[in-house]
This record gives C-alpha cells, sequence and structure tokens, in this order.
C-alpha cells in the first residue's frame, strides 16, 4: 500500500485525461461566475432567484451526469477489451454502441420530463426553496427561459463524457472555450439590452445559456454523429436493438444514475435549509460556491480520469495494477484537497469583496469559505475514490447505498438540526450539512483496502 510512488507514467497518463476535464469545467464555471455576476449587478434579489432556479436545474445536470459516468463505466471498460486484441473486439464494439444508445435514449426521456415540470408549474419549483414572493416571481420568469435547455444541456454533457472515455478530451474542451465566449456576448446583449436587443434582465440570462447550450450540442453531437473513429456511433443507431446490453446496463450504469440523483436531491435538500434562512444567505450561498467549484476543477479532472483509467486497465485484465493504482489515486486526492483549501483561503478576501452585497451576506460568505476550506480536503479525497477509481472498477451498487445513508441519515439530519433548532451560525451549519464527506473519506480506503470494488462486466455474451 503506497499513496505516493515515483511513477512518472502513471501520473503523466492521468493528468493527459484530468487537465482537458479540469480546464473544460474551469470555463463552465466561468460561465456559471459571468451569470452570477452580471445578474449580481441587478440587486440581491435577482441573483438569488437565479441562484434557487438554478439549484432545481441542476438537479437534472447531476442526473445527466450520473448517466453519463454510469455510461463511461462501460464505455471504458469495453474500450480496454477492444485493445486487448483477445479475439472479443467485434463484441467489445457492439456493446459500445448500445451503450451510447441507451444512455441517449434516456437522457432525452429525462430531459423532457423536467422540461414538462419547470413549463407547468415554475411557481410550485421556486416554492421549495423560498417563501420570498419577488424571488419566486423572478426564478419563474427563468424558468420559462429555461425549458428546452435541458435537451441541449443533457445530450451534450452525456455525449462529451463518454468521448472522453474512449480518449477523446479536447474538442470538448475547445467546444467549451466555444460556448464561454457565446454565453459571454449573449448574456451581455440580453440581460443588459445591448445591440437593439430587449434588455431582459433575469430572462436575459437564461437565454444567454439556452444559445451557449445549442452552440455546444450542436458541435459535440455532430461529431459523435460524423466524425468520431473511435466509438464509430451513427445517426442510425440510435436505432439499433439493445436488449442483449439492457441488464448490464441496468445492473452497472443505473445505481450511478440513483446515486448522482440521491445527490442532487441531496445538495437541493441543503438549497432548501439555506434558501429558508434569508436572502443574505441564498446570496452568501451564491457566492461562495462559484469558489468551491473553481477550487475543485482539477479534483473533478481527476475523478473522471479515475475511473476511465480503472476501467481501461480492468478491461485490459490487469487486476493487480488497478489495485496498486487505487492507493496512488487516494494519495493524489489527499494532496489536491490540502491544495485546494489553501486555494480557498487565499482568495476568499477577494472574491467575496467583488460583489456588492450588504455587510450581513459578506459575514455569511466568510464563514461558508472558511467551512469549504476544512471540508474540501474530506471531499476531494473520497470524490477522486467514489467517482474514480471504485465506479470504474464497477462498484456502482455499493457506492449507490453509501451514498444515501451517508447523506440521509447524517448530513441532512444534522444540516436541518444546526440551522433551524440549535441556530448555529454559518460555519457549523455547513459542516454539519456536508458531515457526509468525512465519513465517507474513511469508508473509501476501506472498500478499497478490501478488492471487493472490483466487478466482472459483461459485454452480453462475454464477461471480463
Amino acid at each position: 500500500m503506497k499513496l505516493f510512488k515515483n511513477n512518472p507514467a502513471f501520473y503523466k497518463g492521468v493528468f493527459a485525461l484530468a487537465f482537458p476535464i479540469a480546464l473544460q469545467s474551469l470555463i463552465s464555471i466561468g460561465v456559471n461566475m459571468l451569470d452570477t455576476i452580471m445578474v449580481g449587478s441587478l440587486g440581491e434579489t435577482s441573483l438569488s432567484a437565479t441562484s434557487l432556479a438554478n439549484s432545481f436545474i441542476s438537479i437534472y445536470h447531476i442526473f445527466c451526469m450520473g448517466l453519463g459516468m454510469g455510461a463511461s463505466v462501460l464505455v471504458s471498460r469495453y474500450w480496454g477489451m477492444k485493445k486487448a486484441s483477445d479475439g472479443h473486439e467485434q463484441e467489445a464494439s457492439r456493446a459500445l454502441k448500445q451503450t451510447v444508445c441507451l444512455m441517449l435514449r434516456i437522457t432525452v426521456m429525462l430531459a423532457a420530463l423536467f422540461a414538462v415540470l419547470t413549463l407547468s408549474m415554475p411557481d410550485r419549483l421556486m416554492k421549495m426553496y423560498t417563501n420570498d414572493e419577488q424571488i419566486i416571481r423572478l426564478g419563474s420568469v427563468y424558468f420559462r427561459w429555461s425549458v428546452v435547455t435541458y435537451f441541449f444541456l443533457g445530450t451534450s454533457l452525456v455525449s462529451t463524457i463518454v468521448l472522453r472515455s474512449v480518449g477523446q478530451v479536447r474538442l470538448p474542451l475547445y467546444v467549451s472555450i466555444g460556448a464561454f465566449f457565446v454565453n459571454l456576448g449573449a448574456n451581455y446583449t440580453f440581460i443588459f439590452g445591448k445591440f437593439g436587443a430587449p434588455r431582459m434582465e433575469v430572462a436575459g440570462a437564461a437565454l444567454g445559456t439556452l444559445i451557449a447550450r445549442v452552440f455546444e450540442a450542436a458541435v459535440i453531437l455532430g461529431f459523435l454523429f460524423f466524425k468520431d473513429k473511435n466509438i464509430k456511433f451513427r445517426i442510425q443507431d440510435l436505432f439499433m436493438k439493445t436488449g442483449s446490453l439492457i441488464g448490464e446496463y441496468v445492473r452497472i450504469s443505473i445505481p450511478v444514475l440513483v446515486s448522482d440523483a440521491i445527490l442532487a436531491i441531496g445538495n437541493n435538500s441543503v438549497a432548501m435549509v439555506i434558501g429558508h434562512l434569508g436572502a443574505a444567505f441564498v446570496a452568501a450561498n451564491a457566492i461562495t460556491s462559484v469558489t468551491q467549484q473553481l477550487s475543485t476543477v482539477v479534483i473533478q479532472g481527476v475523478s473522471q480520469a479515475g475511473a476511465i483509467v480503472t476501467g481501461q486497465t480492468l478491461g485490459l485484465g490487469n487486476k493487480d495494477r488497478s489495485m496498486e493504482q487505487g492507493w496512488l489515486f487516494l494519495g493524489l486526492g489527499l494532496a489536491l484537497g490540502t491544495v485546494s483549501a489553501l486555494f480557498i483561503m487565499a482568495v476568499k478576501n477577494p472574491v467575496i469583496s467583488s460583489y456588492n452585497v450588504s455587510e450581513e451576506t459578506i459575514n455569511i460568505a466568510q464563514q461558508l469559505m472558511l467551512a469549504i476550506s476544512f471540508i474540501i480536503v474530506f471531499q476531494a479525497t473520497n470524490s477522486i475514490m467514489t467517482k474514480g477509481v471504485l465506479r470504474g472498477g464497477g462498484d456502482t451498487k455499493m457506492l449507490m447505498l453509501a451514498d444515501n445513508v451517508f447523506l440521509w441519515v447524517l448530513s441532512i439530519p444534522l444540516g436541518i438540526l444546526a440551522g433551524f433548532v440549535f441556530h448555529w451560525p454559518a460555519f457549523w451549519i455547513y459542516v454539519c450539512l456536508k458531515s457526509d464527506q468525512i465519513v465517507k473519506t474513511f469508508w473509501c480506503v476501506i472498500r478499497l483496502k478490501s478488492e471487493k470494488w472490483i466487478k466482472k462486466i459483461s459485454t452480453g455474451t462475454t464477461v471480463k
């Protein structure tokens, strides 16, 4: 068991995957930060409305992440099997296409469900987060302009994840760079009414996001359907038969979706707790969440790289090497978590001072920054293990169970008690709401050591 080892080839391979993913995440966060800053200039009410509306939209986003990452577990393994040259190349290739087909079908169905909910009951959705009538009204406006966004956001996101799993990491990065500038121009034009466009304010932010998502989907899906030579998935493959793989897809991929769905609901429970603590707390959380996202971009990249590397290594049939890599990923998590904590402490004052908010909001934001810098060490470590190594090994059912227990039995009850019963300071409310990150870290070490996380995966006819 070695957490750190002189293995340049391993670290080079991991970061060759992780950095493009991290940069893409950084650009996505930059888009969100632009929205926050631009809408924030309209006042705390507008900022709170868009923040809370996006809390619901983020449920769909996390669902899609679950779908994509669940499919990625299979795609990475099948891609490794395809490269193993052991006589199962054709079976692995067909299983690759079937996985992508099932993933896209479910994504579109999920987008339709969220679109109907958002269109039919925007006011009710906002009331889950706040009782402030003005925030509800503005949030409902944002919702109505976001209905179509689900379809473009979902399909481009899941397709990006599976493309990364077969080594296509640069194109999604370039597309995100383009989307950043598209979103910047559209936001500036429609939020503030420039270049002859109407001043739409909150609605303009939603429209700007929609335009950027259309751009992303057009390029990513265009590449997947017409240019990609690894998966070789084409439009006609959307209608292919998938019956032989459904059982394996449900066994491995769906638990990832359920696990991430639980996370989405849990995060929204946190947002509901925060939303009912007042507009100042909501605004402070919106400010600090951007900083937290910035501090975890490399962690997210390494997490996804961990799933890809583990899946491909096991696909090649090398279990011992996967165990060795697992411990090295654990060491990376501890190191990156520490670096992230130091980053948050270094930037917290400049970030908070860049917003035109009240003294109360500033005070709460300071407390939240301190809490995040503490939690991030644990969050980084278990994220790389649960969303990376253990997931890449196919241990998705156990991860689903662990996410459920730690979140709903520990974090949510403690957060509610801290916020509404004991009325503790913001620092302790946040720590309680994220206490699952601490416990889960120790659980990951035990699970990794047991070797039970390495599961066999079938193409429908072979198991590896």
